[in-house]
């Protein structure tokens, strides 16, 4: 009988514990509500929802501030804020790292004026080729307009051999002339890309330069003190 009432008393001691164990890591919420009373409860309180609540330790002190609820609007512009912000980071890094790339590829402006050189000058090779092409089907054109003249405008009389000659002509002297617009519009498009290139890139490269001496100057004065 004693050894029953034993176990009773340390079953309960033991039980009595644990409670005591999970109120303490529960904690206690408190807040003042919307008509400026301060509320306790053992759980996040429904009242204040809408405010900041406090989780204190059985002795008191602030475990933690638990932020109001939001709405459904309020919790869809919090995430499209979070979305935005999260972009402009990926945009920074990503612009960040398009300038590292550029200031490896071009150490200098000797390296880009050479490499813009060279650039616009496959596209005048392109045009130059495309320029004599466009002459050859001109000259063509010209030798069948003296075919063309035999019939003396009569164009019923016009055999479909040239007619089909003249308008494959005039369509490929006419594409030629597209090509060769393009290929202008081209090197504009490239020149301007450069110009960008080197509005960054002088700013870089002026970085740099003011860099490199505080680097040197800091590397004497570590020998010196050596």
């Amino acid at each position: 009988m004693q050894y029953l009432a034993l176990r009773f008393v340390v079953g309960f001691g033991a039980c009595f514990g644990m409670a005591a164990a999970a109120l303490a890591q529960q904690g206690i919420y408190t807040c003042i509500d919307a008509k400026g009373r301060r509320l306790t409860a053992d759980r996040p309180i429904p009242e204040c929802l809408d405010r900041e609540q406090r989780e204190l330790t059985p002795s008191g002190t602030v475990r933690r501030k638990v932020g109001p609820s939001l709405t459904a609007e309020e919790r869809a512009a919090e995430e499209l804020r979070v979305a935005k912000a999260l972009e402009e980071t990926k945009r920074i890094q990503e612009e960040k790292k398009r300038e590292r790339a550029l200031i490896a590829r071009y150490p200098d402006r000797a390296t880009h004026d050479r490499e813009r050189a060279a650039s616009l000058a496959q596209i005048d090779d392109v045009i130059h080729t495309a320029n004599k092409h466009r002459i050859e089907l001109e000259s063509q054109r010209r030798k069948l307009d003296v075919e063309l003249e035999f019939f003396k405008g009569d164009t019923t009389k016009v055999p479909f051999k040239l007619k089909r000659q003249i308008d494959e002509n005039t369509q490929a002297i006419e594409s030629q002339r597209r090509f060769i617009v393009n290929q202008d519009v081209e090197k504009q498009r490239l020149n301007a890309r450069y110009d960008e290139e080197l509005v960054k890139l002088k700013v870089m490269w002026a970085q740099l330069a003011g860099s490199a001496p505080r680097t040197a100057a800091a590397a004497a004065s570590g020998t010196a003190r050596r």
